[in-house]
């Protein structure tokens, strides 16, 4: 479910990208999004690229009809990602994905016309992408999980609900309390 939530809010901050960009074209051309994946051929793509995809034909966009994915595969090589991004900047895409946080630098440091929208693991105002998040700034929007950074707070809130609580263990997090 977690996923599907974030597909969709990815697919739709890609999809608000195009519309200042359709508005001013005369001509309708099919908009092209930069998506750089990490791991997987075009063979064998990623999950991502799939579920992707789903999200933006649950919106009416079906790929090579109606919208354009520039796919880039680095295969694990983090030193593909910059030349990729440039790659689509000399394409002129409408707007660049940026899902790891090597590809959110490159792309980053590369324009500061191009939309791009992140996925990101980390604090984007911590890491240098946004200026804060009240007033990101930029040509820089998406999704940041911050749930590594929460976890001490919901540590001492679930604490404060059962101070009784003697052994913590989370599931996915590198947070464990033992008790006193």
């Amino acid at each position: 479910m977690k996923a599907k939530v974030t597909v969709s809010a990815v697919v739709i901050l890609v999809l608000a990208c195009f519309c200042p960009v359709e508005a001013q074209q005369t001509t309708k051309a099919i908009p092209r999004i930069g998506l750089i994946l990490s791991s997987g051929t075009a063979e064998t793509p990623s999950p991502l690229l799939e579920a992707f995809r789903q999200g933006l034909r649950d919106l009416g966009y079906v790929d090579e009809k109606n919208v354009l994915i520039e796919r880039r595969y680095a295969e694990g090589r983090l030193d593909r990602m910059s030349p990729f991004v440039q790659e689509f900047i000399q394409q002129k895409v409408e707007v660049i994905l940026g899902t790891s946080n090597v590809v959110i630098r490159a792309a980053k440091e590369a324009t500061k016309t191009t939309p791009i929208v992140m996925i990101s693991s980390v604090d984007p105002v911590a890491a240098g992408y946004v200026e804060s998040f009240a007033h990101p700034g930029g040509n820089i929007t998406g999704l940041a999980w911050l749930s590594r950074d929460l976890s001490a707070k919901r540590m001492e809130l679930l604490r404060e609900l059962l101070p009784k609580m003697s052994q913590t263990a989370l599931h996915g997090c590198d947070v464990t309390y033992p008790g006193e």
